[in-house]
């Protein structure tokens, strides 16, 4: 049976490092996927997300246009509103959600406006809610035990990894040369990674915070 899928990307390409292939393979199996980008993003960010809706040919795309780098300032009684209306419309089964403790703040306040919209007793559709892996911001929390990324949910993108770089290449004015993190050489290195600890070649982790079978 298929699902409804729900990205929650911060920032046009939040989406495509944490769960690029992830879509694919949704899709692959009869899903249909939406994705909301929260924040504004820049001058380009209208054709920016054009690109990606036909790139990855979503379902439907929302953009909210809410203040970059100065979503905490906020309110929560803004910003649930609006995430709350899109879970709704897309009665979304399983969400993907920036991590809780990603360095960057918009994510973070992303992720708290998120907590409210999960709820099973008002959003009984959702089955299933996910955090992303995110190069350059994830892995760049400080080491302490509160802040670890650990992996519950592994997919296997091995088929779809080289559409996932194509997309990326999108972005490329915001992307650095080896060895820096936020590169073509390094995404592709941690995703080898991460298809190695599940015998594949290629894979994206996510941390569970909800199923409901």
């Amino acid at each position: 049976m298929s699902k409804n899928v729900l990205i929650v990307s911060v920032h046009p390409d939040d989406e495509t490092l944490g769960c690029g292939g992830t879509i694919f393979r949704h899709q692959e199996m009869g899903d249909k996927v939406s994705c909301v980008f929260i924040t504004s993003g820049n001058s380009h960010q209208n054709e920016l997300i054009n690109k990606l809706d036909e790139a990855y040919n979503f379902e439907k795309v929302y953009n909210l246009q809410l203040p970059e780098i100065t979503l905490q300032d906020v309110s929560l009684s803004k910003i649930i509103p609006l995430i709350s209306d899109v879970f709704k419309k897309v009665e979304a089964n399983v969400i993907y959600l920036p991590n809780r403790f990603d360095p960057q703040s918009d994510h973070r306040r992303t992720f708290e406006a998120c907590l409210a919209c999960i709820k099973t007793f008002r959003y009984p559709f959702i089955k299933k809610v996910l955090m992303m892996e995110i190069i350059s911001e994830t892995d760049f929390a400080p080491a302490l035990p509160e802040n670890m990324f650990i992996p519950h949910v592994f997919v296997d993108i091995s088929n779809h990894f080289d559409k996932k770089i194509e997309i990326l290449k999108f972005f490329e004015s915001e992307l650095f040369d080896a060895p820096y993190t936020r590169s073509i050489d390094t995404m592709t290195a941690y995703n080898r990674y991460r298809g190695s600890q599940i015998n594949a070649h290629y894979a994206e982790c996510f941390m569970l915070i909800k199923e409901i079978l």
